[in-house]
């Protein structure tokens, strides 16, 4: 705005300059010819003036044509002015455009830049992640080869151990069944002397069974029936008590190896040909250096003769001593042993 006002001030100029030369040229010879009439009266000078001052037709005329001439100048340059101005506007208005279309594609441009900057630095991160997450791969595929590894060697040390063990294992069980074989085989030779043992004992019984037959009377062998049927139970299952129920065993105790030496199921006898005597109303007889008596009454079920005529022995069961009879295996009678 403030350059169309300058121009329009200076196109004014212009105009006022051009009308005023044409009257000054045009008031000039009237003062020279002032200056040539010297000593004219003031009347008569005045009257000059006055027709000089008013115009004559061709004058008016010429003055109306200046004026449009003026005028239609005016318009022209009022014109020419309006088209500057709309020019040097509209040339305003392109370069804003052209302004804001640079700007804009500079916003364009800077916001491509952005985008392509910040596309490429996630680009950039996304490739790192890539690279980390490849490396944190690779580290834990390391870590999984490393313990596989580690885990195949304590494998390969567990199966050595395990090798080893089995084979001292292995050793263990051929020493043990070499030994078995061999507490077989003396178990065996054991059972065979034992077996030797018990006919010849069988054979010294029956020896003695004769030698006593024929040495006791009717009269004793009367009384030991009447004192071993004294002794019978009625209902040895309700009657007879083992030594857990009695409390425990309290008696004396025989030493272990003289206990192997002369009892056992491998140690039988018949009760008839031992020592017998009678403490209390009960026998008590005596066998492997001890004295030995029934705390039960024997079955009702048993021979009458069991004790001249069934091979019996003595063992330890659980809790206390007992007198098995091989005719009877299932059943067992408490007794009590005494040191005297």
């Amino acid at each position: 705005m403030k350059r169309i006002g300058i121009i329009q001030t200076t196109a004014l100029v212009l105009l006022l300059g051009i009308g005023f030369p044409a009257d000054a040229r045009q008031d000039k010879p009237d003062k020279q010819e002032e200056k040539a009439k010297p000593g004219k009266p003031e009347k008569q000078a005045k009257a000059e003036r006055q027709k000089q001052d008013k115009p004559t037709k061709p004058e008016q005329q010429q003055a109306a044509k200046g004026q449009q001439d003026q005028q239609r100048q005016q318009h022209d340059n009022s014109a020419k002015q309006q088209r500057q101005d709309n020019s040097a506007k509209q040339h305003e208005q392109a370069r804003a455009q052209q302004d804001q279309q640079r700007q804009q594609h500079d916003n364009s441009a800077k916001q491509q830049r952005q985008d392509n900057s910040a596309k490429q630095h996630e680009q950039a991160r996304a490739q790192q992640d890539q690279q980390r997450q490849q490396r944190d791969n690779s580290a834990k595929q390391e870590q999984q080869q490393a313990k596989t590894h580690q885990q195949e060697q304590r494998q390969q040390e567990q199966d050595k151990s395990n090798k080893h063990e089995q084979q001292i294992a292995k050793r263990q069980q051929d020493q043990q069944r070499q030994q078995q074989q061999e507490r077989q085989d003396n178990s065996s030779q054991r059972q065979e002397q034992a077996r030797v043992q018990h006919d010849q004992q069988g054979q010294q019984r029956q020896q003695q069974d004769n030698r006593s037959a024929q040495e006791r009377s009717p009269a004793q062998t009367h009384q030991r029936q009447v004192a071993w049927q004294d002794n019978r139970a009625r209902s040895w299952k309700s009657e007879h008590r083992t030594w857990q129920q009695r409390g425990g065993y309290n008696g004396y105790r025989v030493p272990d190896d003289r206990f192997r030496s002369y009892y056992g199921q491998d140690h039988g006898f018949r009760i008839y040909s031992l020592p017998v005597e009678f403490i209390g109303g009960r026998q008590r007889f005596q066998y492997g250096g001890y004295w030995f008596g029934l705390v039960d009454p024997w079955p009702e079920y048993w021979s009458n003769d069991w004790y001249d005529s069934d091979d019996v022995y003595v063992d330890y069961y659980n809790d206390g001593y007992y007198l098995y009879n091989r005719r009877y295996p299932g059943d067992r009678i408490s007794i009590s042993f005494y040191l005297n």
